[in-house]
């Protein structure tokens, strides 16, 4: 079933689309495209019984991951998980790779809090995920081969710019969490309430 909108409106809106027009136990997203092996879907699921989760992502850093990228991102990715680690305590190594899975009750408590549309979206996602108590967030094995050709060079200015933008909604989500405790449940007048998302995930 193909689900979408006129305007485009960042990646972070439309996973949190397509995961809200879904149905089912476990729901989930993977970047489209050949970086990503599909097959690695199964053993996500596999991680779900095996460690009874809330959440499994998949991990460019898991020890069984093959994984073929560029030295120069793989340390940029590094010191950015780094300050993922230090601002939200999650107990992960790696929150980038787009191939991750949920238990529907965690996105029906997320989803209608979340703010970000594009660039932090990831880290958005589960670092409300495990302030509401779904501690349960594991890694699974990926086989990925990342090519970065054009705006994607770590020396193009979009790419500065991109990284830029993601520091900045990176703090923004910290600012939220931990100052404004803008996620928690006494908050939720707070919450920006938007039809096309919260309204078919807060029905079930």
């Amino acid at each position: 079933k193909v689900v979408g909108y006129e305007t485009n409106k960042g990646k972070g809106y439309a996973v949190r689309f397509g995961m809200a027009e879904s149905k089912g136990d476990i729901i989930g997203f993977m970047d489209s495209g050949t970086d990503i092996n599909p097959n690695g879907l199964s053993l996500i699921l596999e991680h779900f019984e095996w460690y009874n989760a809330d959440v499994i992502i998949g991990s460019k850093r898991h020890l069984a991951s093959k994984v073929d990228y560029p030295w120069q991102r793989r340390i940029l990715s590094w010191g950015y998980q780094i300050l993922v680690r230090v601002l939200f305590s999650l107990k992960i190594k790696d929150t980038q790779v787009g191939m991750k899975f949920f238990r529907r009750e965690v996105l029906e408590k997320v989803l209608p809090r979340l703010l970000v549309k594009t660039y932090a979206f990831d880290i958005e996602i589960l670092a409300v995920a495990n302030d509401l108590g779904f501690k349960r967030i594991y890694e699974a094995p990926v086989e990925i081969k990342l090519s970065f050709r054009g705006s994607s060079n770590i020396t193009s200015q979009k790419f500065i710019s991109t990284v830029f933008r993601m520091l900045v909604d990176t703090l923004a989500v910290f600012y939220r969490l931990r100052i404004l405790h803008y996620y928690a449940d006494q908050n939720q007048r707070k919450w920006k309430f938007d039809p096309e998302l919260n309204f078919r995930v807060n029905i079930g």
